[in-house]
């Protein structure tokens, strides 16, 4: 019969059948459907600098990177990794043994969990977390464990997300192999403080763990707080392995450009899981991505001063359409609470705000384990023009009518 598989059993691995379509996917179709502002899906509406982008043309006229790339990433992309790494933190890098460029850090975790991971290892992750930790985790066939981000209606700064270091510390066990750290954190905006990084650096030499950190927004950070490497601290380089990202500091997330960095074991042993993912990826791309690492400071201050501006414009809208607001020292995402206005459930509120606001967002639940840890927030992107975002918080007005 049409249609019919040659088995009983369903056609999606089994590891996979919890996840479906990834929210964004659908988020992002909604969006189109209704004609409402995309601030659901973290990309930029406009490019970055032209300069960057004129690298990349002028790679693929002269032929380079137009056939397959070196495995491991052009030499030129790999030494500009390391030269940024030793430059803004003081962390040198063998370029040829100790850095491995990636089809962006979508496949840098992949690869590092496929890589690094066993059939029932327990692998530590800061929850809401990036949704392809979970999936990745479990197509290495390990148990996630998640350590949940608590939210605290006063601090210093507002409202904020909080790591609880006794929490993390009870979730490690025997079993545990890996710890999946994520800062600056994505959906919730929280930069771990330098006292926190050092309990976690401190925890996984004690237990021994290998630790993955997923540093894509390392360029944005705001309002004093610094983004500081785990692998600089005490006893962490040689169990590290750092992921980084040209899409979200250069916004041209098309490029699908990543890279990791780790001692030459780790290098080697996540390389051996990446040959079988991609092989290789845009290569005239790594070629643009080595001249943005290397323009001067002044990009990354304009870079970050830009999206500071942006991120008031749309908290601020949200906090006039009656949302509790967690302004994020980080990312370019705001997570903002949706039960001042009487509800409580963000998977539905997400499906129903286009049509009540003509803006999307996504609901952060879908990042959770604990589902109803996070049924009240909705993430909201702040990666746009500001004519787009000052709309959006023009129409968001609407929830507090």
């Amino acid at each position: 019969m049409a249609g019919m598989t040659s088995s009983a059993r369903p056609p999606l691995n089994r590891r996979l059948a919890e996840f479906g379509t990834t929210i964004f996917a659908e988020m992002s179709a909604l969006a189109v459907r209704t004609g409402a502002i995309n601030l659901g899906q973290g990309f930029p509406d406009t490019d970055g600098p032209e300069e960057i982008r004129e690298a990349a043309v002028r790679a693929l006229r002269d032929g380079r990177g137009n056939q397959y790339p070196p495995g491991p990433g052009v030499p030129e992309l790999r030494a500009a990794v390391a030269a940024h790494q030793s430059r803004r933190y003081g962390l040198e890098y063998d370029p040829d043994t100790e850095v491995l460029v990636t089809a962006g850090a979508t496949e840098a975790i992949a690869a590092s969990l496929l890589a690094l991971v066993e059939p029932g290892d327990e692998v530590v992750a800061l929850e809401p977390y990036y949704d392809s930790y979970a999936a990745c985790v479990a197509m290495a066939g390990g148990r996630r464990v998640p350590v949940t981000l608590r939210p605290h209606q006063q601090g210093p700064d507002g409202p904020a997300f909080r790591l609880d270091l006794d929490e993390l510390r009870a979730a490690v066990t025997g079993r545990t192999r890996l710890l999946l750290i994520n800062t600056p954190h994505n959906p919730t905006g929280t930069v771990l403080t330098r006292e926190e990084l050092a309990a976690i650096a401190e925890l996984a030499v004690e237990r021994d763990l290998l630790v993955v950190t997923d540093e894509v927004y390392e360029h944005l950070v705001f309002d004093g707080a610094e983004h500081l490497p785990l692998a600089g601290f005490p006893g962490m380089r040689e169990r590290t392995v750092t992921i980084g990202s040209a899409g979200k500091t250069f916004s041209f997330t098309g490029w699908k450009v990543g890279w990791i960095t780790a001692p030459p074991a780790l290098v080697t042993a996540v390389r051996s899981a990446k040959q079988f993912l991609t092989y290789v990826a845009s290569g005239p791309f790594q070629y643009a991505v080595a001249e943005a690492l290397a323009l001067p400071e002044s990009y990354f201050t304009a870079f970050r001063d830009d999206m500071r501006a942006k991120r008031e414009v749309l908290s601020e809208g949200l906090s006039a359409a009656g949302l509790t607001v967690f302004r994020p020292r980080g990312t370019y995402f705001v997570t903002a609470d949706i039960r001042p206005l009487g509800e409580s459930d963000g998977i539905a509120f997400c499906r129903a705000l286009p049509e009540r606001a003509g803006v999307v967002a996504v609901p952060n639940a879908v990042f959770y384990d604990h589902r109803e840890q996070g049924a009240p927030f909705v993430r909201f992107a702040f990666c746009k023009q500001i004519t787009v975002l000052q709309e959006a918080a023009a129409r968001l007005k609407a929830l507090a009518g």
